[in-house]
């Protein structure tokens, strides 16, 4: 790729210089493919969750997972030891890509490939070209979201910035970043197509009419959560139903019933950011013995007793390991195997005791072939392993490595309905009820995406069973999709959910096997953690950052 080298002349992220060694900003819009390129290199911010933390997800800093070192990165978020010093994904460094796009625009500005008018391809390359500044606003729109949602106010640079501008910007109040992020998607949602299969190079992984859409709907779905909406004005909630029934009447995308992960097919994906090959992945989160000892130190994302209690049977009940064991009001479940007949979602999400992985069966009961006594085993610490992102294909053994690409999905369409059902809930108090405006309900919108995972429809008929349905849906529907952690903080439940992550320990008898529900984890949490901290050299750099959020 043909991108400017980023070389910092301040120590705020706000400012860096796009120039290189080898060509500047003029030869950079020489041409259509050198403008491609500019563009292109503003999608390299977008963020993922493939393990970015140190090698860990984010998830682990939520009760869904723990991480397998125990002096990981990603260890901050649950024993408090983060600050404005120490900082914890630290994406203040979104305002490079923010910086790039007010590059990119200005350049556009002045672009003329009138010279090229000839060419065979020229009416299609200006095709791409009219969409190239849309693509950029809602780039910037869906980074800024990113930062709102991590920071709460924050700057909103509208153009380049010198040095002693980016050091003394001032922050923008949360509602008012919401209110521009909507403003630019729905402009730029006009202008751009539904999917550019059919257009030059049928490409794959751009910014659509319906990626703008769901940028503007996850916005506005934030606003409306408790942690920016604390009096619940119930009209914020239903800009967010409506954002979200926009999409839907869209007709463009349709639930799918198989995978969504590493795929660019999938009929549910708005938007996917795409990536090379990597064993990568595998080699954090395989069970060791699969990794032929290539695997050297702690690590892995393994899913607690937390998580895997949110998954019902396949009929509808709630599963519970408790310490009598297990329990459940479902006649059918069999306590001796606990994990037959779950939702589907299940295991598509977990490895789990019994589970068929690689022409064999995952043993993690104690003295199994996945067991690990301690962390330095370099297994699971929780009792069970990450399905969902690893590709059981790959292979570590000698003279027959096997490694493939992992695309990381941004947006997929199960999230417009849960966006939809939990809207609803919140501005009626009723999943039942419907308007001239509203027409769908969110006992509707939430059985759709049941109904797709092959589970029964939720039948919840009052305001607060809902919310527990669509909490629970979300937690199962999206894990390891990188939303729990910010679930838990949108929704103001950190104090009740964050403090204590379980395992399960399986003992085999000459009757079957035990399960015991086992402490993996005692956390700390106080709900300044809703919000990360402002980074500290920010503050010393710009003291307009001030003031910092509340607790740090």
């Amino acid at each position: 790729m043909m991108a400017a080298v980023l070389a910092f002349q301040g120590c705020n992220m706000l400012d860096f210089d796009e120039t290189s060694g080898v060509y500047d900003r003029d030869d950079m819009y020489e041409t259509y493919s050198y403008a491609q390129r500019m563009l292109t290199n503003i999608y390299s911010y977008m963020p993922q969750d493939l393990g970015t933390i140190g090698d860990a997800m984010r998830d682990c800093g939520s009760d869904d997972a723990e991480f397998g070192d125990p002096e990981g990165t990603v260890q901050g978020f649950n024993n408090g030891n983060w600050s404005a010093i120490s900082t914890i994904d630290d994406s203040w460094e979104l305002y490079n890509a923010i910086r790039c796009v007010s590059e990119f625009l200005e350049s556009m500005e002045k672009v003329d490939f009138s010279k090229y008018y000839y060419d065979s391809k020229y009416e299609d390359q200006m095709e791409q070209v009219a969409t190239f500044t849309y693509q950029a606003r809602v780039l910037r729109a869906f980074y800024l979201f990113e930062l709102a949602r991590r920071y709460g106010d924050i700057p909103v640079p509208m153009k380049m910035l010198s040095i002693e501008e980016a050091n003394s910007i001032e922050k923008t109040p949360f509602d008012q970043v919401v209110e521009f992020i909507v403003s630019e998607c729905d402009e730029c949602a006009a202008k751009l197509p539904e999917t550019y299969i059919g257009m030059l190079d049928d490409e794959y992984g751009r910014v659509t009419k319906g990626f703008a859409m769901a940028v503007k709907s996850k916005t506005l779905l934030y606003a409306a959560s408790k942690l920016h909406n604390p009096d619940g004005d119930v009209q914020k909630w239903k800009r967010a139903a409506q954002a979200a029934l926009d999409i839907i009447k869209l007709g463009t995308y349709v639930l799918d019933s198989g995978d969504k992960v590493n795929t660019t097919a999938s009929p549910e994906n708005v938007l996917v950011r795409m990536n090379s090959e990597s064993d990568s992945f595998e080699l954090y989160n395989f069970p060791v013995r699969f990794t032929e000892g290539q695997r050297t130190y702690m690590s892995g994302t393994y899913p607690t007793q937390n998580l895997v209690d949110a998954f019902q049977t396949i009929n509808g009940y709630d599963v519970t390991l408790t310490a009598n064991g297990w329990e459940s009001d479902d006649p059918a479940f069999d306590a001796s195997r606990p994990y037959d007949n779950r939702d589907p979602r299940f295991a598509r999400t977990i490895l789990a005791n019994g589970m068929a992985f690689k022409g064999t069966e995952i043993e993690t009961f104690v003295g199994g072939a996945d067991y690990s006594a301690t962390r330095s085993d370099l297994g699971t610490v929780t009792g069970y392993y990450l399905r969902k992102y690893v590709n059981e294909a790959t292979s570590f053994t000698p003279e027959a490595e096997a490694e493939y690409k992992h695309h990381w999905v941004i947006y997929r369409y199960a999230e417009t309905l849960l966006t939809y059902a939990e809207a609803a809930n919140e501005y009626f108090k009723n999943p039942s009820s419907t308007d001239s405006e509203l027409t769908m309900s969110a006992l509707e919108a939430i059985n759709q995406v049941r109904a797709n995972a092959q589970m029964p429809a939720v039948t919840a008929d009052n305001y607060d069973a809902f919310t527990e349905a669509v909490r629970r849906e979300w937690r199962v529907e999206f894990a390891f999709e990188d939303h729990r952690f910010w679930d838990v903080r949108r929704w103001g439940i950190g104090a009740a959910t964050q403090t204590q992550v379980d395992g399960v320990s399986i003992v085999k008898t000459t009757g079957g096997l035990d399960y015991t529900r086992t402490s993996v984890e005692k956390r700390t949490w106080t709900d300044r953690m809703n919000l990360y901290p402002i980074p500290q050299e920010e503050l010393f750099c710009n003291p307009n950052l001030n003031p910092q959020n509340t607790g740090w």
